[in-house]
């Protein structure tokens, strides 16, 4: 776990705020400072210190077996 301020480095989908995107998909941001109106699917990192991102999976479908589905890479927002 990284020492920050947050009182909880996960993100799930028990968490409140949680919503898809229009596409079913969902995103999370990870960075020092969350975004405006981002709070609840944030994730604080320190900065200059390196990070992990896991994701761990419950019950999921024939997609991912077949992988033919499969998350997609982080992607930098500015």
């Amino acid at each position: 776990m990284l020492e920050t301020d947050q009182r909880s480095g996960g993100i799930d989908s028990n968490r409140e705020g949680i919503v898809a995107n229009e596409d079913g998909g969902y995103t999370i941001y990870f960075g020092p400072e969350a975004p405006e109106g981002k709070e609840s699917i944030w994730a604080q990192t320190m900065p200059g210190q390196s990070f992990n991102v896991m994701m761990r999976l419950y019950g999921p479908l024939e997609p991912w077996f077949d992988k033919t589905w499969r998350p997609g890479d982080p992607e930098l927002v500015q």
